[in-house]
């Protein structure tokens, strides 16, 4: 029952760090403006680009990063008392994609957890994650569709996870969190389909 409460704590504290809304909190403090009554109405580092521009862009994903990487991080130390150790930090990941998509501080609304979701990649295995990032770069690069670029090298994670022969456990989080951005992405698909997806400029 302790080692439950344990674990119990693990996942909420990654589910409210993951809940931050960075995007929201820039965007306000910066503008005043609601970043959800804006564009696509996501809190991610896209939508904060079309109030504040490129440079906010980068801040807001780094920032997203960084909040998806510490919980997992924090996570995988703590599990080390554990048998467990490839199961805590994936708890602590699935924790953090769920709060930045449905932070429990803007009633349940928020971003498509790419940014962070890539910060937990990159807590699990950093080479995995890298490869992931150069990925998003470059088919964004050259397909000029920032969501284009997210969902093709989030679907690839959990081959990419699977080939550095990382925990079984790894790469279904890889698997599962790729479904979960996609169908977070669902407008994007249906924007890109009917040719009124906005592009990178």
């Amino acid at each position: 029952m302790e080692k439950f409460f344990e674990i119990l704590a693990v996942v909420v504290s990654a589910y409210i760090i993951g809940s931050i809304p960075t995007g929201y909190i820039i965007v306000k403090i910066f503008t005043g403006q609601d970043i959800r009554t804006i564009g696509s109405g996501s809190t991610g580092a896209t939508n904060v680009k079309r109030v504040m521009g490129k440079k906010w862009f980068f801040i807001t994903m780094i920032l997203d990063a960084i909040k998806g990487a510490l919980p997992v991080v924090l996570a995988a130390l703590f599990a080390k008392t554990y048998t467990e150790i490839g199961l805590l930090p994936v708890l602590a990941a699935v924790a953090v994609i769920l709060g930045h998509s449905k932070s429990v501080f803007l009633k349940f609304t928020g971003g498509k957890s790419v940014a962070s979701g890539v910060g937990t990649i990159l807590a699990l295995n950093w080479q995995v994650g890298l490869i992931i990032a150069i990925i998003w770069a470059v088919i964004t690069f050259f397909t000029r569709y920032v969501s284009v670029g997210s969902m093709i090298a989030l679907i690839l994670s959990p081959f990419i996870m699977y080939a550095f022969n990382a925990p079984v456990a790894y790469v279904w989080y890889c698997a599962l969190g790729a479904l979960y951005i996609v169908y977070l992405h669902r407008s994007n698909i249906q924007r890109l389909l009917k040719g009124e997806e906005n592009k990178v400029r």
